[in-house]
């Protein structure tokens, strides 16, 4: 069966500050994996699986830099070789686990879960208002779906679904009826929509109290860009300024602007992990307005799971029909033709590799 998804990247393990000397248990596509820190703060990912009985690694203690399984106490360095057997002195051929290359950047650690030897950190996506002194980031806990991550990044390639699914939060009643432009750049997929003129959202309502401005008290112009870099990131340009004050334009000092970076890491073929962060140029000692804008989304981010994962039910009950694409769908649907071709490349290359492996054999 042909996979869903890319394994030659870096996709996020978890943000930084959930990673340390606890044993995290995490799956990603399909395998499942331990990760703790060294001693010396350093992330480490292995095989969640004892060579001896299979018992989950994450079952165990981290003895020093050693996780020591929790059945009969075999213990794996972090490169995943067994170092220890109680009670012997040799160690079993086929006792060691696997490793995966860890990198740790813009406050995420990333895991490849791929061929090691193609593990370059220059390919870990760029996003640096994460650790731009001139931006305050906001980086959340990690958020659980019961749905395939490729729809979640349809959902996020698609600003017109605000209306109806953040009523209380992003959307406002004409927003859906407002056109969006989808574009592409070779695999940079963008979505495009500018709100001129129109009442403001629930949810910046809310943040324009805590800024400079005060609250907006009339309507404004809004913009929501979206850019997918493949194979699983959004990043979410977005903001509001007071109407006519030239945002269209480029100039944004008449509102504020927020930075969203939605990160999906799939679990299985039918869930997934979702990681985020927010940031913003302004007002970076407010912790008030950092808790309202951590809070806020968090609701929307809770919505958009609702419904992604009554998408996904949806779609396992009616696996023999196809969904109806509409109009809003552009960026989606550029978007999964880039994996799409990722994933078939990916399995070319693994075609030829095999067929040189049979060919030496010969």
């Amino acid at each position: 069966m042909t996979e869903t998804w890319v394994r030659n990247c870096w996709y996020v393990a978890a943000p930084a500050h959930e990673i340390g000397r606890e044993l995290l248990a995490r799956t990603f596509l399909n395998t499942p994996v331990v990760l703790f820190r060294r001693e010396d703060g350093t992330a480490v990912a292995l095989e969640d699986r004892c060579s001896h009985r299979f018992l989950p690694l994450s079952k165990g203690f981290l003895v020093g830099d050693r996780v020591q399984c929790g059945y009969h106490g075999m213990e794996f360095g972090c490169d995943g070789a067994c170092e220890h057997v109680p009670g012997q002195k040799s160690i079993p051929p086929g006792a060691d686990i696997k490793s995966f290359p860890i990198a740790e950047k813009w406050q995420f650690v990333w895991i490849w879960m791929g061929d090691a030897e193609l593990a370059d950190e220059d390919l870990i996506p760029d996003i640096p208002r994460n650790d731009h002194p001139d931006w305050t980031p906001i980086v959340g806990d990690t958020l659980y779906i019961r749905g395939d991550y490729r729809l979640f990044l349809d959902n996020l390639m698609d600003p017109s679904h605000v209306s109806f699914v953040h009523r209380t939060t992003l959307g406002t009643d004409d927003v859906a009826e407002i056109p969006q432009i989808a574009s592409q750049d070779g695999d940079v997929v963008k979505v495009t929509r500018w709100i001129l003129d129109r009442p403001v959202a629930p949810v910046y309502a809310k943040v324009s109290k805590l800024t400079r401005f005060g609250e907006f008290k009339d309507n404004v112009d809004r913009w929501q860009i979206m850019t997918f870099t493949a194979p699983h990131m959004v990043e979410v340009d977005m903001g509001s300024c007071l109407a006519g004050t030239g945002a269209l334009d480029g100039d944004r000092s008449q509102g504020f602007e927020l930075y969203s970076y939605n990160l999906i890491t799939p679990e299985t073929e039918k869930t997934s992990w979702y990681f985020w962060s927010h940031t913003r140029p302004f007002a970076h000692d407010n912790q008030e307005l950092t808790d309202t804008i951590r809070a806020n989304f968090i609701e929307a981010f809770m919505e958009d799971i609702d419904v992604i994962e009554g998408v996904q039910a949806g779609l396992d009950r009616h696996p023999h029909l196809t969904p109806v694409n509409i109009g809003v769908d552009g960026g989606a649907i550029r978007a999964r033709r880039v994996i799409g071709k990722m994933i078939a490349e990916e399995e070319d290359l693994i075609a030829e590799q095999d067929a040189a492996q049979v060919h030496a054999a010969e």
